[in-house]
């Protein structure tokens, strides 16, 4: 059974001797990061706290448009003053993006769960990599300042801890305390049925298209272990701004016999593109992100990186060679 890391006396200093702050997370949220941010916001204000919740965006999760407008991208000075910052979901302010320049400088505290997680120096770290949202440690958090989870809190934090787990289709033996918070928050008033649909409900045509374009595309390597595929820039503009689905590609393509890994490369922009890694068990994706200046869990993780797809993508091949090629195997298309 995983047990959850105690909460830091000096986080629980930090937000007590604080009067504002700025919570961030990190760029293209997803459910985890807004539900943390969202929570947390809750609670501080309730302690009496002035909270500005800030976002470099994109929100391209159809399930996140409703909150978008909370969020600002631009944070002026006189907000600044006096600011302490507090990052969810996140393992360094660089992960912010846009976000960094304006942060820098204040006082910081990062709550993460990713095993890339590797800030150092002047920097309060309340890290569980066992944990399997952010929003089960914001839980932990918000109990530990003397608050009772509202119902609103609750809605948020089952939001984000059934975003990371995929509703807990990714929860093993050691996954029994995630239950159990997930009840105490269904017992506060979180609707299982209702963060369902929102989460996997009101995807757009657009977005069933794009899926479409991505799986007609698809290769397979290593004897069929890693399956590679692609997004284009034009295929980005035209559909992805409609809001991607990539948690159903993730699904449909490690559904395949005999897959242990995905690799999807985006070309979010015509210098840079993003990649989703996905692994179904014993590969570890992390790493591979990692070897790109990307990070996150072993069997999710992501990064962006500067190029194009066909540069980009037999890089990515050739790193997962550590770990799934062998004698009986070949990087060729199908081997």
């Amino acid at each position: 059974m995983s047990i959850p890391a105690p909460v830091p006396d000096l986080l629980l200093d930090f937000i007590h001797q604080g009067a504002k702050f700025l919570l961030a997370g990190h760029k293209d949220p997803d459910g985890d990061c807004v539900g943390s941010q969202l929570a947390l916001a809750s609670a501080l204000k309730r302690l009496g706290k002035e909270v500005i919740l800030c976002s470099a965006g994109p929100f391209k999760r159809p399930e996140l448009f409703p909150y978008a407008g909370l969020f600002t991208a631009q944070i002026p000075e006189e907000n600044r003053k006096g600011a302490r910052v507090i990052i969810t979901d996140c393992s360094d302010l660089e992960r912010t993006g846009d976000l960094e320049p304006q942060l820098k400088g204040l006082p910081l505290a990062i709550i993460d769960h990713h095993a890339t997680n590797d800030s150092e120096g002047g920097v309060l770290l309340f890290l569980d990599i066992k944990a399997p949202a952010v929003t089960f440690m914001v839980f932990a958090l918000i109990e530990a300042l003397g608050l009772a989870v509202s119902k609103e809190e609750a809605e948020y934090l089952f939001f984000g801890l059934c975003t990371d787990t995929g509703f807990f289709r990714h929860l093993d033996h050691t996954g029994a305390e995630a239950f159990r918070r997930a009840a105490r928050m269904v017992e506060l008033g979180a609707n299982p049925k209702l963060t369902f649909n929102a989460i996997n409900g009101g995807k757009s045509l657009e977005s069933r298209k794009l899926i479409g374009l991505v799986l007609a595309r698809v290769k397979t390597y290593y004897g069929g272990k890693l399956v590679v595929s692609s997004e284009e820039y034009e295929e980005t503009q035209e559909l992805g701004a409609q809001g991607r689905d990539s948690d159903t590609l993730y699904q449909l393509l490690l559904a395949i016999k005999g897959v242990e890994a995905i690799a999807i490369v985006r070309q979010e922009k015509p210098d840079s593109c993003s990649l989703g890694l996905r692994s179904r068990d014993w590969v570890n994706v992390a790493k591979i992100a990692q070897e790109f200046g990307g990070g996150g869990h072993k069997n999710a993780s992501g990064a962006m990186v500067n190029g194009v797809i066909a540069s980009i993508e037999p890089r990515v091949i050739y790193a997962f060679g550590s770990q799934l090629a062998g004698p009986e195997t070949e990087t060729e298309q199908g081997g």
